[in-house]
């Protein structure tokens, strides 16, 4: 594999260096096609071995530069580079995150779980719902799609494999309900479209909002009909929860949702700006976590750890 890389290379450079003598009298059509072909020929072929993406990015666009511009690469790479990563928007993107880090490494995202499960267990579907809601609400949190699917799924599959639930169906409301994170805010995927396309980040987020909540909706009705219409559904009924249980989980949700709606809805109002609503997450779930007690020096420690590896993928990635 090593040896089909380098010579995939080698010819995409050999190809580059022909191409590039056409520079001078400007690229034809022609000549600039088979320039963009080269250059994915290069990206595949360095990515296969497993290089990071962002490192295999900065590949090609150095390749791009050296034979496409008069420049010279340094300075010109060192421009690009700095004024893609030293965008004022990208502040409120660490703090997303650690937001996000922080509830799914405390006990927070399990009162979600114990929260939703009362009140939505009779509905035809069951604990399937609990699905859709936890990656709704965590979604409004993370603004990570990974983030949601792996604490969301964590807490629900072994409880719903242990009633009996199917694993096909247990799977695929996670993998549905957890691409909630890329539409609904705050979406770390937005805030890098925002940033790279020079739009308000706080529009992207009311644009994402309502497309967000009914695709959840949508889900709802398959679980559903699911829960109807199937022998296996039908089968799935839990036990009802009495006035106690629902009083239960409405308090475990209400910090939850008061940092939901504190998040959000700061920037739908205008009060403060992304970067604004996303320190006072941080400072919401910091002092969630620290009146539960589950907010230890370990659980902070590798919160930022946790950050700090997210946040540099993201970056090496717009570098490159």
């Amino acid at each position: 594999m090593g040896a089909i890389v380098i010579i995939a290379v080698l010819v995409a450079l050999s190809i580059l260096s022909h191409l590039a003598g056409v520079y001078v009298g400007g690229l034809t059509e022609g000549a600039g096609y088979a320039m963009a072909a080269v250059f994915t020929v290069i990206l595949v072929a360095v990515l296969a071995p497993g290089v990071w993406i962002g490192a295999a990015l900065l590949v090609v666009g150095i390749l791009a530069m050296a034979m496409g511009s008069p420049r010279p690469i340094g300075p010109a790479m060192a421009t690009t580079v700095w004024s893609h990563i030293s965008l004022w928007g990208l502040a409120s993107l660490p703090l997303f995150i650690w937001m996000g880090e922080i509830l799914c490494r405390t006990r927070l995202s399990e009162n979600l779980f114990n929260g939703l499960s009362p009140l939505l267990r009779r509905l035809p579907g069951g604990l399937l719902h609990v699905n859709v809601a936890g990656c709704t609400a965590f979604s409004a949190i993370s603004g990570s799609s990974a983030a949601t699917l792996l604490t969301v799924g964590k807490i629900t599959m072994p409880e719903l494999k242990r009633r009996g639930y199917l694993d096909a169906i247990v799977g695929g409301t996670l993998a549905g309900a957890g691409t909630l994170g890329l539409l609904i805010p705050p979406s770390i995927t937005m805030i890098i479209y925002g940033i790279m396309v020079e739009e308000s980040i706080a529009r992207l987020f009311m644009a994402g909002l309502v497309p967000g909540l009914m695709l959840a909706g949508l889900f709802v009705l398959y679980n559903m009909g699911w829960g109807l219409l199937t022998p296996e559904g039908r089968a799935m009924r839990e036990e009802p929860s009495d006035w106690r249980q629902k009083l239960s989980g409405l308090w475990e949700l209400f910090p939850i949702v008061a940092l939901i709606v504190g998040v959000i809805g700061s920037i739908y109002a205008g009060i403060a700006a992304p970067t604004e609503a996303a320190v006072l997450g941080v400072a919401g779930a910091l002092i969630l976590a620290g009146f539960q007690g589950s907010l230890s020096k370990e659980t902070l420690a590798d919160s930022l750890m946790g950050t700090v590896k997210t946040t540099s993928m993201i970056t090496l990635l717009l570098a490159g």
